[in-house]
């Protein structure tokens, strides 16, 4: 069996037809205020719609794009919305399918994690309907074409353990993603007032604190926290932003963030 993921979420996050698809993220790009950064050895993405968390998210890629030619691989680093599980979920697709073509995955390294046992496990499920990780590709495919990836998903877990596995498979030419919207569902002045601690505790390396925060993927990016606290990067904020300013209502927002940690 051929096994490649195929888009579960294109049309509905972000434009099902390729054309359309790459001339938005090529505009979020070039609209991006970071330069690129040859230092950056991760970044905090959000995974909402590119209506609403578009710009964000370019910032970070913005970011990576200096990697451009020269990354070996990508490990993403995303929640399981739908699916609750204990562990961190791997699947041996060949490759992840969008509307601008097959991301090819690092099998050999997917399967060496799985060998080491808990917390890394086969499972498929996860993977079929979730979006935290699919709405990544685009700008991967613009901002660094023919990177494979390394998707991890996220159930229930220590993301200290996680990140101590990590560290024994994390080359100098990899580069880590993690997937996460910040607070949902709050009066914007709220919001922005949650998400800022939220922001002060990941700016200081707060693994503890980023793995109690208001975040979706609040365990994948307090794995991104402890690599960087372990491997010396640093973080810096590149954006902020709530739906609110794309347009959506006050008074029920999402937090958007976007980090980059430069080694």
């Amino acid at each position: 069996m051929d096994l490649v993921r195929p888009p579960a979420v294109a049309g509905l996050f972000y434009p099902e037809r390729g054309e359309a698809l790459l001339s938005l993220v090529e505009g979020l790009l070039r609209g991006a205020q970071t330069p690129p950064k040859p230092q950056a050895r991760g970044v905090l993405s959000p995974h909402a719609g590119y209506r609403y968390a578009g710009k964000v998210m370019a910032e970070a890629f913005r970011a990576l794009s200096a990697w451009r030619g020269r990354a070996r691989r990508v490990f993403l680093l995303g929640p399981s919305h739908f699916v609750p599980f204990s562990g961190v979920a791997f699947f041996p697709y060949r490759a992840w399918r969008t509307p601008l073509g097959e991301v090819a995955v690092d099998l050999e390294g997917g399967r060496r994690l799985l060998g080491r046992g808990a917390p890394f496990r086969a499972y498929r499920e996860p993977f079929l309907e979730e979006h935290s990780l699919e709405v990544l590709l685009p700008f991967l495919q613009v901002a660094l074409p023919q990177t494979p990836i390394l998707p991890l998903l996220f159930g229930e877990v220590d993301p200290g353990e996680v990140a101590e596995a990590l560290l024994g498979e994390l080359g100098q030419k990899d580069l880590v993603v993690a997937s996460s919207d910040l607070s949902h569902y709050h009066p914007d002045p709220v919001a922005r007032k949650l998400d800022a601690k939220t922001l002060k505790r990941a700016l200081a390396l707060d693994v503890r604190g980023v793995a109690e925060a208001e975040a979706c993927g609040r365990l994948p990016w307090a794995t991104l926290t402890a690599l960087a606290r372990a491997l010396g990067w640093e973080p810096r904020l590149l954006a902020y932003a709530t739906s609110a300013e794309a347009g959506g209502g006050e008074e029920r927002v999402v937090g958007y963030g976007a980090l980059a940690y430069v080694g």
